[in-house]
């Protein structure tokens, strides 16, 4: 990978053969935990201007209808989140010279808050051709990392790494982007629209368009001051399904809907895999935002795509039958994946996916796809492989969870929206043959062998550090967050994503051993969840030595507030909490007063340190009964631990977005 020095330049082509796709990935990590920012690239003229607003993406307009630009999202790593762009350079248009790819900061925060910020750019195969670190960040609110620019028909990469304190106002109007005048005075502060209006883009009627923090979108206050692109919005009005169902015409509610995938008659597993493989590639073939989204990550170009199911290939004496294939045809040229499914938690095998490598590798394939109820982890991979070093052409291996597929349907139908009405309902319909109950396609929902012996071992204390069980457990239950994470962005249309506090240059492997370790000593699994637009970090705590699940979040009090001021609102925005809902006072050095809101509903000032501490915050926890085995089913684990982050979120977390908004530390 070639290392760049802020300022330098290097053209692409030089890097790589292949470098008519890329994915541009923008990384950061916080000791805090909570520090994020958000991404956004603008295409420029050459006059260094956007050509109108439709030049401008980030996450509420994240893709552009040529496939040239697609905002990936988050994911999360072992210091921080990775924000990732996928880029199709021989689809920007001829007039585009330029484009710059930036992140901006909210709520008072600047890029010096963060730490490891770096930029790196990935040919289609995922091979890493260049990086950028950049460590002179400091009190800018938005910044620019590098930027894409053409040069003889080549397209070139230069590492800029500066920013604007004005943040993503600043950096707007130097790029064609008109700011309202009352602005002027807080720049960084950029108002989002609220949340049930950002299901939509606006149509050209609608006027200017307001560029938005997603992290602002739930505390936008009526002056707010906007930014807002030159000149009408002219992206096509985009449809969403209504929240609200239609009234059922059925008698009664044994009627059930035809529906255009059906599950129920399914009995095998292979049945399962065929019909789910079928479903799966059809609407995204049908459905250009869906199949796009999760295609273009895996270094798909845009272009016209095909699928077809259970296609027999030549492979030694015996021919092989992957899943599926996709074609994507873009300028005469074809991209080209083999899919490989498991449904009903069956494991992948190596064996079949190693075939498919080679017979990819053979063929000139570009990517072998695999697709099960598994989530993928940062140095774990699912299935082992051995990639012959001596062939030239390079084939990709990559990873897509049913929790995955989902989670873009659920981003599309209820939040970002879709070309056209035919396409929100295949999604819909797609999505409900996901979750049926016999399709197989339910995500992670086994937390494996291990589970069993290890909270055995753990109520017998006889379960030591360094038991390999252990390990896999802590792997397991990475897994399950991160689905928690998928489901729960999916539901909100917020960012979700697991906070992962390791130092720096922490291996995944040694780090996952380091918990499995404090599992043994304290038979605890711990995760943090943070959830744009809510006021602090979702903290999940399973004890598997009282069976209890404790989910929490600290939030701050007020700034200037009186003590008694403090704990009387927080208790009102807690009207409809639940009554055994546990609020305790948090002081310097310690823990204050603590009880259930059903007892201090009438007496506030219970909630007061009595030698008259300073109230640092309040910490939130509801607990509930622990799963006892180890799946999805109502007595299962994992179930348990979606209904205990489900209720805490939505009879908790969903009242405090109120609560004023500090910047991060």
């Amino acid at each position: 990978m070639h290392e760049m020095a802020k300022g330098s330049n290097v053209g692409l082509a030089a890097l790589s053969d292949d470098a008519g796709a890329v994915v541009v990935s923008l990384c950061w990590s916080s000791a805090s935990g909570d520090g994020d920012a958000d991404v956004s690239v603008l295409l420029l003229d050459d006059n260094g201007k956007v050509r109108d607003d439709a030049d401008f993406f980030f996450y509420n307009n994240p893709a552009a209808q040529d496939g040239s630009v697609q905002l990936l999202g988050k994911q999360p790593t072992d210091n921080g989140s990775e924000d990732r762009i996928s880029l199709d350079l021989t689809a920007v248009p001829q007039d585009v010279q330029r484009i710059v790819v930036a992140a901006s900061q909210y709520g008072g925060s600047t890029f010096g808050d963060l730490d490891d910020l770096r930029v790196t750019v990935t040919d289609r195969t995922g091979e890493a051709l260049l990086g950028f670190s950049i460590s002179d960040a400091s009190v800018e609110s938005a910044f620019i990392f590098g930027e894409l620019y053409r040069r003889a028909e080549e397209w070139k990469f230069r590492a800029i790494g500066q920013g604007y304190e004005t943040g993503l106002a600043g950096l707007a109007t130097d790029f064609g982007i008109a700011v309202d005048d009352e602005s002027a005075d807080a720049a960084e502060e950029v108002a989002a629209a609220p949340p049930e209006s950002a299901v939509q883009a606006p149509s050209a009627a609608a006027g200017p368009v307001a560029i938005p923090s997603q992290a602002d979108a739930t505390s936008r206050t009526p002056d707010a001051p906007v930014a807002r692109p030159r000149g009408p919005r002219t992206a096509k009005k985009k449809v969403t399904l209504p929240k609200a169902p239609k009234q059922s015409l059925a008698e009664n509610d044994s009627w059930k809907h035809a529906r255009l995938f059906p599950a129920p008659s399914l009995k095998s597993d292979k049945e399962r895999e065929l019909r789910a493989t079928s479903v799966l590639l059809s609407v995204m073939t049908e459905v250009p935002e869906f199949g796009r989204r999760l295609t273009a990550g895996f270094g798909a170009p845009a272009g016209r795509m095909q699928s077809f199911v259970e296609v027999t290939l030549p492979h030694g004496d015996a021919p092989k039958r992957p899943d599926g294939v996709i074609r994507v045809e873009r300028a005469g040229k074809l991209w080209t994946a083999l899919i490989e499914t498991k449904t009903n938690g069956n494991p992948l095998r190596s064996d079949q996916v190693q075939n498919y490598m080679d017979i990819a590798a053979r063929r000139g394939y570009e990517a072998v796809i695999t697709l099960s109820n598994d989530v993928a982890l940062e140095g774990s991979p699912l299935v082992d492989i051995k990639t012959d070093g001596r062939r030239k052409h390079k084939v990709t291996l990559w990873h897509l969870s049913w929790a995955e597929v989902a989670h873009q349907a659920q981003m599309l139908i209820r939040h970002e929206g879709v070309g056209n009405a035919a396409h929100a309902w295949l999604l819909h319909e797609l999505l409900h043959y996901l979750q049926h109950e016999n399709s197989g396609c339910h995500g992670f929902q086994n937390m494996g062998p291990a589970w069993v012996p290890v909270r055995n071992g753990i109520d017998t204390e006889t379960l030591c550090q360094g038991d390999q069980r252990a390990v896999e457990v802590v792997e397991s239950w990475e897994q399950l967050i991160r689905q928690v994470c998928l489901r729960l962005g999916g539901e909100l249309g917020q960012k979700a994503l697991p906070v992962q506090r390791a130092k720096r240059g922490t291996d995944p492997h040694s780090r996952r051993v380091a918990l499995a370790d404090r599992l043994c000593e304290d038979g605890r699994l711990t995760a943090e969840l943070r959830i744009d637009g809510t006021p602090g970090v979702l903290a999940i705590v399973a004890d598997l030595r009282t069976g209890k699940l404790r989910t929490s979040i600290d939030i701050e009090p007020p700034e200037g507030s009186y003590p008694l001021t403090s704990a009387k609102r927080l208790l009102r925005l807690l009207n409809e909490a639940p009554a055994d809902l546990h609020v305790e006072t948090l002081v310097e050095g310690g823990n204050g007063p603590r009880g259930t809101l059903e007892r201090l509903r009438p007496e506030p000032a219970d909630l007061l340190p009595k030698d008259g501490s300073r109230i640092a915050g309040f910490r939130l926890s509801l607990f509930k009964g622990m799963g006892a085995t180890r799946g999805s089913a109502e007595s299962g684990f994992i179930r348990s631990v979606d209904d205990a982050v489900d209720r805490f979120h939505a009879n908790v977390v969903a009242h405090l977005p109120t609560l004023e908004r500090r910047p991060a530390n």
